[in-house]
C-alpha cells in the first residue's frame, strides 16, 4: 500500500498539529479502527482511522483506492475518539 498527500497540507498539519504525514504510515501497522467519516458531504468517500502512534491515541482521515491510501489531516484522537479506539480494538 501507497501512502499519498498534499505536500502543503502536510506542512500545515506538522504546524497546527505536530504531526508529520509521514509517520502515519506507522500507525497503519498496528491495531487500528476505522469508519466511514460521513459527518459532512466531502464529494468523495472518507475515512477516519483511530490508531496509536508510539502509544499516543491519533486519528487519521484519508480516502483509500486500490493501491493508495491519501492522507488529508493526522492529530491526537480527542477523548471520545479514544474511547472508541479502546472500545473496538
Amino acid at each position: 500500500m501507497r501512502f499519498t498527500w498534499d505536500e502543503a497540507k502536510r506542512k500545515r498539519n506538522l504546524k497546527d498539529h505536530g504531526l508529520d504525514f509521514v509517520d502515519a504510515e506507522r500507525v497503519f501497522i498496528g491495531p487500528t479502527f476505522t469508519y466511514e467519516d460521513d459527518r459532512f458531504r466531502y464529494g468523495e468517500q472518507r475515512f477516519l482511522t483511530l490508531g496509536l502512534l508510539e502509544g499516543i491515541p491519533v486519528s487519521i482521515v484519508h480516502t483509500e483506492s486500490k493501491d493508495r491510501i491519501h492522507i488529508i489531516s493526522f492529530r491526537k484522537a480527542t477523548k471520545r475518539e479514544t474511547a472508541i479506539l479502546f472500545e473496538n480494538l
